[in-house]
C-alpha cells in the first residue's frame, strides 16, 4: 500500500488533496503517515481519523491539548509546534504534499528531501527563498520534486518529452486577481475584504491577496526560474482573466504547447499524486464552446510592480529570493492588520531588498537553512520598518 503525508492539510490545497484521497479509497487505498495543519483543530482531527493517520500535528503548540482531545480513542499520535511538523515530514512516506503557506514550508520540505522522498510541492516559497539549496539537496539525496502549483504543473506537463534547450520562452498566466478591472487610482483605498475575493479560484486569504497584488505571480516567476533553470529572458507573464490556459511553452521553431483546464487545483494535485501515470479525476473536461473566448494582455507593471521586483531578484541572485519572500510576507501581514495600504506592500518589499543589498553576503546564495532564516528575519524587520521610513 502506498504511503502518503500531507503537510498543510487544512488549507485550500490540503482540502483538495483530501478530497482526491478519499475519492480514491481513503484509508483502504493509502497508508497515511502524517497530516499537519494550523488552528483548525477539529478539521485536522476529522481528516486524521478519516485517513487513519499515524500522527496529526498542529503548528500551534498551545493547541496540543485540544488536538489530543479531538483524537482521543483513535490511536492517532498528536504533536504540536514547528519542530514537530518537520519531524512528521521526516517520517518515511512514498509521497508527501507540501501545502504549507509561506516560508514555514521550507524546513519540512527539506526534511522530505533529506530522506530521499518524493515532494509534491505546492509551497512556492520553498524554491523562492532557497531554490539553489533545495534543488541541490534533491539531487544529492536523489529525491524527486513534483510541482503542484497549477502554473508549474502545466509547464512540467507541457515539457514532457521535450528538450528544454529548444524552449524559446515559457509564459505563465495570471488572472489579474480581484482588482484587475479597478481604476488605478482606486487601488490605494482597497480593503482587505475586497482583496480577499478572487474572481476565479477558491483559495485562502493570503494567496488571494497575493493574487490581487500579483506577488503570487512574482513568486511563481522566481519558482519557474529555480525549478526549470529558465533565465528571465525566457520567462513571460500574461494576464488571462479566464484562467483556462495555465502556462504555455514556446519552442524555437515558433510552435507553442499550452496546458489548458478548468481552474481546479485537483488537477495539478492529482497529476502529481499519480505521476507518471494519468488517473481519472473529478475535474470537468474543458468545454471550449461553453467558454466562448479567451483573452490575454500584457501586465501593467505600474499596477503590479511585484513583477518588476521578481525580475530584479532573479538578476541579483544570492539571497534576493529569500529577502523578497520574507518581506512580502511581512508586508502582507501589515496590510491585513491595517498598518499599510494595499499599494504600499510593493514599496515595503523594495525597501527591504535595497537594505539587504548593502549587507555583506547578500550576493551569495544561502548555503543552509540557518542562512535562509537569517535573511528571512532581516527582511521581515526591514519591511516592518518601512512604514516609519516612508
Amino acid at each position: 500500500m502506498r504511503s502518503i503525508s500531507v503537510l498543510g492539510a487544512t488549507g485550500s490545497v490540503g482540502e483538495s488533496a483530501f478530497d482526491l484521497l478519499m475519492r480514491a479509497g481513503g484509508a483502504q487505498s493509502f497508508r497515511t503517515i502524517a497530516l499537519t495543519g494550523g488552528a483548525n483543530i477539529a478539521r485536522l482531527a476529522e481528516m486524521a481519523r478519516a485517513l487513519k493517520a499515524e500522527i496529526a500535528v498542529t503548528a500551534w503548540p498551545e493547541r496540543l491539548d485540544e488536538l489530543r482531545s479531538a483524537l482521543a480513542g483513535s490511536g492517532i499520535e498528536a504533536a504540536a509546534g514547528t519542530a514537530a511538523v518537520a519531524e512528521a515530514a521526516a517520517r518515511p512516506a512514498d509521497w508527501t504534499l507540501s501545502a504549507i503557506v509561506g516560508a514555514a514550508g521550507l524546513p519540512p520540505g527539506l526534511a522530505v528531501l533529506d530522506r530521499g522522498g518524493t515532494l509534491a510541492l505546492a509551497n512556492k516559497e520553498t524554491l523562492v527563498a532557497a531554490g539553489p539549496l533545495v534543488m541541490a539537496r534533491a539531487q544529492d539525496r536523489r529525491a524527486q520534486i513534483l510541482p503542484v502549483d497549477s502554473e508549474h504543473s502545466a509547464i512540467f506537463q507541457a515539457l514532457q518529452g521535450e528538450n528544454l534547450e529548444t524552449v524559446r520562452h515559457v509564459t505563465i498566466t495570471a488572472s489579474g486577481g480581484a482588482f484587475r478591472d479597478w481604476p488605478f487610482e482606486r487601488l490605494a483605498q482597497a480593503t482587505v475584504a475586497e482583496a480577499s475575493c478572487h474572481p476565479n479560484w477558491s483559495m485562502g486569504q493570503r494567496i488571494t491577496i497575493d493574487s490581487a497584488s500579483m506577488f503570487n505571480k512574482a513568486l511563481e516567476v522566481i519558482e519557474a526560474h529555480e525549478f526549470f533553470g529558465l533565465g528571465i529572458d525566457r520567462l513571460r507573464v500574461l494576464v488571462h482573466p479566464q484562467s483556462i490556459v495555465h502556462a504555455m511553452v514556446t519552442h524555437r521553431d515558433g510552435g507553442s504547447i499550452a496546458h489548458m483546464g478548468a481552474p481546479d487545483m485537483r488537477h495539478a494535485i492529482g497529476y502529481a499524486l499519480n505521476w507518471p501515470a494519468r488517473a481519472a479525476l473529478p475535474v470537468p473536461a474543458l468545454d471550449l464552446a461553453a467558454v466562448g473566448s479567451l483573452t490575454f494582455a500584457e501586465p501593467d507593471e505600474a499596477r503590479w510592480p511585484a513583477l518588476r521586483l521578481a525580475r530584479e531578484a532573479i538578476s541579483a541572485g544570492g539571497a534576493a529570493g529569500a529577502v523578497l519572500n520574507a518581506a512580502k510576507e511581512q508586508a502582507l501581514d501589515d496590510f491585513i492588520a491595517g498598518r499599510i495600504r494595499f499599494t504600499e506592500m510593493a514599496p515595503a518589499v523594495e525597501h527591504a531588498l535595497a537594505l539587504a543589498a548593502r549587507e555583506s553576503g547578500f550576493s551569495q546564495s544561502p548555503r543552509d537553512l540557518e542562512e535562509v532564516l537569517y535573511w528571512d528575519g532581516f527582511a521581515r524587520r526591514a519591511a516592518a520598518q518601512w512604514q516609519g521610513a516612508a
